[in-house]
Formats: structure tokens, C-alpha cells, sequence
């Protein structure tokens, strides 16, 4: 494993991105009762404590793992209808051509999926989406049916009557990841549902020097919790001061310099918000110290990642959890994101409708994911580990002419060994302009909701029935609480 440098950033730039993971996302503000301790655990009585003994993955770990594709995925022509079945299915492919227009992939080179559970339809996946398909078949990816934000189930009769209460501000890219993040559409909150899962299972594990919530895509609102805060890293480790790196000796200019600045975070302060600034400065030092230190002498993995963004986000995923004997976790959740999904331009070439851009990143996703997938595999904890997929909204099922627009169910993918692969889950929609899915121009009315699609994931990571309520305030509003697709 080529062993990459942490990142080396500005004093400024260090505290604002590591030092949430110390005080918190929600704001200084509300951590005034807690900053006082968080002074003493800083204090030189109180240094940092050495990291557990690494050894194997315990039976027990568990990981979650986040990808959000920011900017709203068209899963239009990611399942794809290919007509090839019944009487009643034949025209379905042609119906999908005709709503779709230049964005339409050609029926022959789509790769076709045989769901456990069948609709009367038969499918098909993206051309670019080979390791997926790969994994679908072999039970690892199963795919989840119109999936989106709701505050309540919602028909299209009530949705035109609006007799029952909306997301608000439906197809807006900001509100519709917010609230994909937090499950709370129709009430304000201040954490994500990763973050009061994160709150609920963080007694398992035995060490907090490093948060179980690490985000390798910068602060996101999914792993805000009220006790466990997230901790933003990038592709090379923890970020450090410019200049300072756990390799520098202390005789050196810079290991002096650094070694003065631990020192001065340390000291007694005399306010309260200097003594906050002091502890949060000093943890982020000693969390980035720990953790690249940890990174930098794990073994390398054998598994082979793309260069991409998804792939090396998701390799120190990897390497992370490899290091959780080491840093004391036995559950971790990760956040990972890869932009440019809101393609209303440059969906696709004129002259092939299976390249362009929205190819492009689905091809990356599908190698990362399955390059991922692997590393579990070598690690020993393909069933323990489950990667699912999460976006702003889907896209219209029409054609704007070169691309597609805000659309609002979606369709995902989950991917793990304790998947119940080779099925999609939920109910896709009839695919019909105007038809009883749709708001207009073809935005599915979502039936599935992200409560749902949540809770079945929180059950399966350690949450009791009893508590779903508390990651999830509006499950009991749905009819499923456990769609079926984790075992």
C-alpha cells in the first residue's frame, strides 16, 4: 500500500475541519455544559491514551457505509424495463423509449437482471454497471424500488388534493439532501439518522479517541449526533497542522514548533470559550496524531482500487476499518460522496447513448463499490459490512432534450454479504407519464420511504425495535419497518 502523506492544512483551516469532531456539529452554543470537562481531558494529566492492541476483526464488528450521489441520480436509466417478457411487458421498453427519448439506452446492450421477486416486468441494468450486475446475481446487491423522502405515505390523489403534509420544498437540491440525511422532513432537527444511530450503539465499542462516525467527503448532516460527533478526513488520513506530521522529531524547527503548539492548547485558559478552543484544538491534534499513526503502520491491502474519487474514498474506508481493532471500534459509519449527478446537460454522447457523463460515474461507483466489497471479503467481514446507496432525489422519467430534471423517488442499491441479494425491493412504479406515480413530467411519487429504507438498515445494525423510534421519529407513519433486505 503506497502510504500517501496526511493532508497538511492551515491552522484556521485544521480547527474548522477537525475540531467538529471534538466539539461537535451542532455548535459551540449547545456544548457550553460539557466544555469545561472537555478542558481537563485536554489537560497533560490527561494526555492521550495509547491505542488498543490491534489484532483480528471481532464476530461482532459491524460498518455502515453512506454513498451519496450529490446531486440527484437518474435511476431512470439505471433500472431500466426491457420488455422482453410476458404480453403485458412488451410494451414497456417502448413506453420507456418514447418518455425518454434521446436519453433511451438500446434494449440489446443492457444487462438483464432476473429479481427473485417478479413484477410481471422484466429488467435490466446499466451497460456501465457490469461489477454491480456481477454482484447482484451472486447475492452480494440487492436494489430498492422508489425510494424517497415522505412525511406520510403519500397516493397521487392526495398529492394533487395535498391532503396530507409534503416534504417541503420537494425537488430542491438543499432541502431534499438535508432531509434525506436527517428522515425528519415536516419537523426541524438537528442531527442526521447515521448520527442517532451513532448515539444509540456507540457503548459497544471500547475506545472514543476516534469517533465511530468518520466522514471521508467532508461535514455532512447524516452523521450528526447529539453525543457521537463525525470526524472529517480526506483520502490520506486525518488532516494535520501545516508543517506538523507524526513523523516530526522533536529537535527540528517544526517538531519544536509543534511540540510548542500541543503544549499551549494544553494550558489552563482562562475563559470558558478559551479553555473550549484550547480542548478542541488539543483533541484534534492528538485524534489526527493517533489516527495517521495508526493508518501509517497498517498492512496493506491486497485488493486493488480504481484512482477515482469514489475508489479512494471508499480504500480508506477499507483501511479504516482494518484499523478498528487498533483504535478500539467495533462499530463504525462512514460517509462517503461523489458529486455531478444533476445532469439537466450532457447526460449522454449523441452518438452513444451509453457514454457520457451519467455512464461515466455510474462506471465509477460499480468498480469502487465491487473493488470495496473485495476488501471486505479479504478482510474477513464481507457479511458485517453494508454500503448503501442514498441521493437528493431521482430525475424525470421525460427527456428535457439533453438531459433530465428534479425528479423525487429514486431507486438504490445496497451491497454486503449479509444482503438478501438478487431481488428488488419495493414497488417500481408503472412508468408512465401522467400515470399513478406521477406528480408530471414523469417524478415519481415515492413508495418507499427513507424511514423505511432506514430502518431496515438501523434493525440490522444492532438498533432494537424499541429505539427505532428514536433514529426514526416518524417510522411507526409506515407500513414496513424492515423491508426484508438485510438477514
Amino acid at each position: 500500500m503506497s502510504k500517501k502523506s496526511a493532508p497538511e492544512v492551515s491552522r484556521r483551516e485544521f480547527l474548522g475541519s477537525a475540531c467538529c469532531a471534538a466539539v461537535g456539529a451542532t455548535g459551540l452554543l449547545s456544548t457550553l455544559g460539557s466544555l469545561r470537562l472537555m478542558g481537563a481531558a485536554a489537560s497533560p494529566a490527561n494526555g492521550p491514551q495509547l491505542p488498543p492492541t490491534a489484532g483480528a476483526l471481532p464476530s461482532d464488528y459491524k460498518a455502515l457505509v453512506c454513498l451519496f450521489l450529490n446531486g440527484g441520480n437518474d435511476a431512470n436509466n439505471l433500472i431500466i424495463p426491457m420488455g422482453t417478457g410476458l404480453a403485458s411487458d412488451a410494451a414497456s421498453y417502448a413506453a420507456y423509449a418514447a418518455a425518454r427519448t434521446n436519453l433511451a439506452l438500446p434494449r440489446t446492450g443492457l444487462l438483464p437482471i432476473s429479481p427473485k421477486t417478479s413484477d410481471g416486468r422484466t429488467w435490466g441494468l446499466h451497460p456501465a454497471v457490469a461489477e454491480l450486475h456481477s454482484l447482484f446475481n451472486n447475492g452480494k446487491a440487492a436494489l430498492i424500488a422508489n425510494a424517497g423522502t415522505l412525511v406520510y405515505p403519500t397516493t397521487k390523489a392526495q398529492y394533487n388534493a395535498r391532503s396530507v403534509p409534503l416534504p417541503p420544498q420537494l425537488f430542491s437540491h438543499s432541502d431534499q439532501q438535508v432531509q434525506w440525511q436527517h428522515s425528519v422532513p415536516d419537523k426541524p432537527t438537528s442531527t442526521g439518522w447515521g448520527g442517532r444511530i451513532a448515539d444509540l450503539v456507540n457503548a459497544f465499542n471500547s475506545s472514543d479517541q476516534i469517533s465511530m462516525s468518520i466522514s471521508i467527503a467532508g461535514k455532512n448532516t447524516f452523521q450528526v449526533g447529539s453525543k457521537v460527533s463525525q470526524y472529517a478526513i480526506s483520502t490520506s488520513g486525518a488532516p494535520t497542522l501545516t508543517g506538523a506530521t507524526t513523523s516530526l522529531t522533536p529537535t527540528t524547527a517544526d517538531g519544536i514548533r509543534y511540540r510548542a503548539q500541543k503544549d499551549l492548547f494544553a494550558l489552563s485558559q482562562s475563559s470558558l470559550f478559551e479553555t473550549a478552543f484550547a480542548a478542541a484544538s488539543g483533541d484534534a491534534i492528538v485524534s489526527s496524531d493517533l489516527l495517521n499513526t495508526v493508518l501509517g503502520a497498517s498492512s496493506a491491502l491486497t485488493t486493488v482500487f480504481p484512482n477515482t474519487s469514489a475508489g479512494n474514498q471508499l480504500k480508506m474506508a477499507a483501511r479504516l476499518i482494518a484499523a478498528s481493532p487498533t483504535l478500539g471500534l467495533k462499530r463504525q459509519i462512514f460517509f462517503v460522496q461523489l458529486g455531478g449527478w444533476d445532469l439537466h446537460a450532457g447526460q449522454l454522447t449523441n452518438t452513444d447513448p451509453t457514454s457520457g457523463t451519467h455512464a461515466g460515474l455510474l462506471s465509477q461507483i460499480s468498480q469502487a463499490v465491487n473493488a470495496f466489497y473485495n476488501a471486505t471479503v479479504e478482510l474477513g467481514v464481507a457479511n458485517q459490512v453494508t454500503t448503501f446507496t442514498a441521493s437528493d432525489f431521482g430525475r424525470t422519467f421525460r427527456s428535457n432534450g439533453d438531459g433530465s430534471d428534479h425528479g423525487w423517488g429514486s431507486h438504490h442499491f445496497v451491497v454486503g454479504g449479509a444482503v438478501r441479494g438478487t431481488d428488488i425491493y419495493g414497488k417500481m412504479p408503472s412508468l408512465a407519464i401522467n400515470g399513478p406515480d406521477d406528480t408530471g413530467l414523469g417524478r415519481w411519487i415515492p413508495t418507499t420511504s427513507v424511514d423505511e429504507y432506514a430502518a431496515t438498515i438501523a434493525t440490522w445494525y444492532g438498533v432494537s425495535a424499541t429505539d427505532l423510534p428514536t433514529v426514526l421519529p416518524n417510522i411507526g407513519r409506515f407500513a414496513k419497518p424492515n423491508l426484508g433486505f438485510l438477514g
